[in-house]
Order: structure tokens, then sequence, then C-alpha cells
């Protein structure tokens, strides 16, 4: 039972303060009451305290009991093995930083391996040990990135928890509904309740969770507040129906074109012209269509803008036959402007700085064009082939960039293919891919095996240096011609001398991704190498710590996976 800070006497108020004024002046400038100066007036001094103390606490009421807490939840889900709950402690008791950001050595990186163990134990449908929630809790509250892993594990009772702890809150806000349980698709009440009455939070948790159940009907339901709502919640609410987007949400969709706010205009648009199918898709492809067509009558050396910096020179006769005979090009011209019917459909009229306004428009118009357009309009051409045809006056880049975010956009494999071009090229992407970033974006419209494949045979080709991007949207485990590829390179650059701190990124990922069955084959790179003459100082010895690291992380990993059960 608690107790209130409040004295039965006022006077008892008075007599503490007088207490500690003496105390603060010292018993040599005033002494205590009842007692003289000399050597016993601080003991006095202090005995009063003592009494004085005593008396208060005597004299505090008994304050009204609080109410008791509900009991926590039941959670169904069977317990976590002793083993793999001994594992979970210690990979929690682990915390980042604790070597002082120096030399690595060959300890594992236990903090890294979490995740992985969340993701076996949720795939498994275990529930933690009770007393391992609070640590759960504190480590996703240093680390977003394990949130939804640690509150899917963690289950109902550690909600009941972050309603007890303010540090917790966070939870609340993470979980679905604020953590409460959302109305179930038949409880058309509670639905329109919680639509009409929730939080913001609550309406986007329940409209996400609709959504992913019954497309129509969390699509119905948004309509009929749609008219109500803040500019920038309507942006939130629309772009929950990236899930499930089907030819249904047209008719919703085309209704947003007319909408207030530029952002949900551009929204609206960009989800339909992820629909081939749609009305906007076919304006824009009959945009987009007057833009190119295949031109027989330039060659490329004609379509290229004379150098100014270079005398003209006579070509030899055989030269003279060989640039008469024109090859097929793709010709462009860009729009001269940007019409309000463009502007509707979701076309930005104002480019970016340093960004001309027709090749602006053009790539927006070329992006939101269905891909299957460019067959019919280019004579019947595979992607391919497509790709492989020459661009005039130097628009080849603005036009395959374009057509990259269109793949990506689409989910057109084929295309992402024919813009990826093989790995093994001197571009190291194909003709489309401007960038690394792009590369990969167009790799996460392949399946994962080909994704794998695409990705070996590019490091097979040019190495580590430019692949860390690219590793990252791989499967994990990877594959496994995809990691003898990572281990081959990282082999070849230790041989070479290379700087080893260059490649502790994609060290790191081999940690986290390697199949832990590579673990044996690694064993031969476990010794100091000889350091070439050019080579990094110490470098050798980086190496090998680096190796051991990654054979000793492998195997920790096998044993977690052996410790869920996890095949």
């Amino acid at each position: 039972m608690t107790s209130t800070a409040a004295s039965v006497d006022a006077p008892a108020t008075s007599a503490w303060e007088g207490l500690v004024t003496t105390a603060l002046l010292g018993t040599d400038r005033r002494t205590p009451p009842g007692t003289g100066p000399g050597p016993e007036a601080p003991v006095a001094l202090l005995d009063a305290a003592a009494a004085e103390t005593v008396r208060r606490r005597a004299g505090l009421r008994p304050a009204r009991a609080a109410e008791r807490p509900q009991a926590a939840p039941r959670d169904p889900r069977p317990s976590l093995p002793p083993a793999a709950a001994r594992r979970l402690a210690l990979l929690l008791a682990d915390r980042p930083g604790a070597s002082g950001g120096g030399r690595r050595g060959a300890a594992p990186d236990l903090v890294e391996l979490l995740p992985q163990w969340l993701a076996g134990a949720n795939a498994r449908g275990f529930a933690p040990p009770p007393h391992a929630l609070p640590a759960l809790l504190d480590a996703a509250r240093g680390r977003t990135d394990l949130r939804p892993a640690v509150l899917e594990f963690a289950g109902p009772r550690a909600l009941w928890l972050a309603r007890l702890n303010q540090d917790w809150r966070f939870a609340l806000r993470s979980a679905p509904g604020g953590g409460a349980a959302l109305p179930h698709a038949d409880d058309g009440d509670r639905i329109q309740r919680l639509w009409q009455e929730g939080l913001f939070a609550e309406r986007v948790a329940l409209l996400s969770a609709l959504r992913s159940r019954e497309p129509a009907a969390a699509r119905e339901l948004l309509a009929t507040t749609w008219a109500t709502e803040r500019a920038e919640d309507r942006l939130m609410f629309l772009d929950s129906l990236r899930a499930g987007l089907g030819p249904d949400d047209e008719p919703f969709l085309e209704q947003a074109l007319a909408d207030r706010s530029r952002n949900v205009r551009a929204t609206a648009a960009e989800l339909l012209s992820a629909l081939p199918g749609s009305a906007l898709a076919a304006r824009m492809a009959v945009r987009a269509k007057a833009c190119l067509a295949v031109d027989h009558t330039r060659t490329p050396q004609a379509a290229r803008p004379a150098r100014t910096d270079q005398t003209p020179q006579t070509p030899e006769p055989a030269q003279t036959v060989q640039s008469a005979q024109a090859t097929p090009m793709i010709a462009v011209e860009a729009p001269h402007e940007c019409d309000p019917g463009m502007e509707r459909d979701g076309v930005v009229a104002k480019a970016p700085a340093g960004r001309g306004e027709r090749s602006w428009w053009f790539g927006q118009l070329v992006e939101a064009a269905p891909l299957g357009t460019w067959s019919r309009r280019l004579g019947g051409r595979t992607p391919q082939e497509i790709v492989a045809l020459p661009v005039a006056d130097d628009w080849q880049g603005e036009l395959h960039a374009a057509w990259c975010r269109a793949a990506v956009r689409q989910r057109d494999a084929e295309w992402s293919r024919a813009l990826l071009g093989e790995p093994s090229a001197p571009e190291a992407g194909g003709p489309g891919a401007v960038s690394l970033a792009e590369r990969a974006k167009l790799l996460g419209t392949l399946g994962a095996d080909e994704r794998a494949e695409w990705v070996a045979g590019f490091i097979a080709t040019h190495g580590l240096s430019e692949a860390f991007q690219l590793l990252g949207v791989c499967a994990v485990p990877w594959s496994g011609p995809l990691g003898r590829a990572v281990v081959d390179a990282l082999n070849i650059a230790r041989d070479a001398g290379s700087y080893p701190w260059s490649f502790s990124g994609v060290m790191g990922l081999a940690e986290r991704c390697l199949d832990p069955s590579e673990a044996g084959r690694l064993d031969a790179l476990l010794a100091v190498p000889d350091e070439p003459e050019n080579a990094s100082p110490g470098a050798g010895g980086y190496w090998a710590e680096a190796f051991q690291r990654l054979v000793t992380t492998l195997r920790l990993r096998a044993a977690m996976a052996e410790e869920l059960g996890v095949s």
C-alpha cells in the first residue's frame, strides 16, 4: 500500500526546515533547539533530525490503493527450446560498440545475427520466455530495423508490458491498431466505428490490414470518407492501395486524378500507369508513341553531331559505300509542350533545375506507357532487339533510363533482362542501366535464382568493387554459385594484396548471407597469406582474421538454425 507525501500537522514541516537550516549554517553559527554551543551540538543536531524523520514518517496518512493492472494475455504459441532460449539470451546481452570501434578480431558480431535468429524463430512460430521480453523491447527501442521482427516474436505480452513503461511506448505505435486487436473483416460495425473515430495510425493500420485480406472492401471503406480527408491523409491512404493493386481500382484512381493535391494526383497516376490495361496507360501510350519511330534513312554516323575540334576528312571509297548502307535506328521527337491533359495524367510540367523541359516531359511519358507498346510501334521487335537499336541525337541515355523505370514499375522481367544485358558485358550493366541503383531495381523484378545467377556473373567478371548494392537484392542465404563467386573474389583480392578494409562491407554481408554449409570449404583460407611487395602493411593478418570470423560466424549460424529446428 502506498502513502501520500502530506504530513499530519503543519508544524512538523517548519521544525524540519529549521533543522535543515541549522545543518546548512553549521552548529558553530546556529545550535539546535535546547542545545548550547560546543562539541555536543553536532550530535544533538543528528539526534533531532533522526527523531524528526521518524515523526514525519509515522504521521503520513495511507493513500488509496491504485487499481491493479489486468493480467497479461496468454500466448498460445509453443515455448522456445531450451538451447534456443539460451542463445537468445546471449544475443540480447551483446551490445553494439562494445569493442570500442577498433579492430574487430575473429569473434562473430552477435548483434548482426539477431535479425536472422528472429526470422528463424518467427518462421517456427515460437513464443519467447517471459523474462526475455524487457531485453527484446530494449533491443527494438535502440534499432528501428528490428521492431517488426521483435514485435512479431514478442507477441501480445510485449504490448501489455509496453503500456506499463513509457520507454516502450514505441511498440504501441508500431503495432497494427496501436497494439489493439483489429476488428474482424466480418465485423462491419466495429470497422466503421474505428474508421470514423480512430486515430490516424489506427485508421492506416485498419486500411492496410483490410486491404491485404479484401482489397475491394478496403477501397470502398476509403471511398466513404475520401472527400472529407486532409490532403496529407489522402496521400497516405492512397499509398496503401499499392498492395493488391488491380483493374478494379481503376475507377477510384481515375477520380483521384482530379484531386486538389498535386501529390495525390501524382500518386494516382503512378498507380494507374502500373496497370498496363488502364485508360491512363492507353493515353500515355498514344502520347509516347508520337515521340518514337524507327528511322531507316539515317546512319548512326550521320546521326552523331559533328565535332568542332576535328577537320573533316574525305572518306576512302570503301568507307563511302559502307556509310551509305542505312541502319535502322530510333528517332526521337520530344513533346514541345505539356498540355492540361498531360498534367491531369500525372506529368509534372516544371522540370528540375539543370534539366531540359522537353527531355523531362519525354521521360515521364515513356515511363508511364505500357512496355508492350514498343514492340508494335517499333516493327514487331523483341525488347532485346529494341534496346540494341541505336538512338538518334544523343537521346539513348534518356530513353533507356525511362524504360528502366517503366520495367521496375510494371514488374516486367523480359524488359529488365534486356536492359540489364549480359553481366559480363564491358559496360557491366547493359545499355539502359545508368547506375548501380537502377541495376539493383531491375534485378528486383527477376526471380531469386535468376537474380543470383546474374550477380554471380557480374562478380566473376568485374570483381567486388561495385557489387555491394547488387548483393543487397539477392535472397538469403545466397545460392551456391553466388556464394562461391563472392568467396573466390575475396580470395583473389587477398592474394593480390588488396587493402582489406575496402572489402569489409562485402565480408559483413557474407557473414550474414553466405550459406552456412560453405564453412568447411573456407578452412583453406584461414592461414596468414604471404604478402606481396606492394601489399598494405599487416594486410595478411587482417585477411586471416576476417576469414576466421566468417567461418566462425557461419558455424554459429548453423548451430542457431539447428537449435530452432530450422532445416
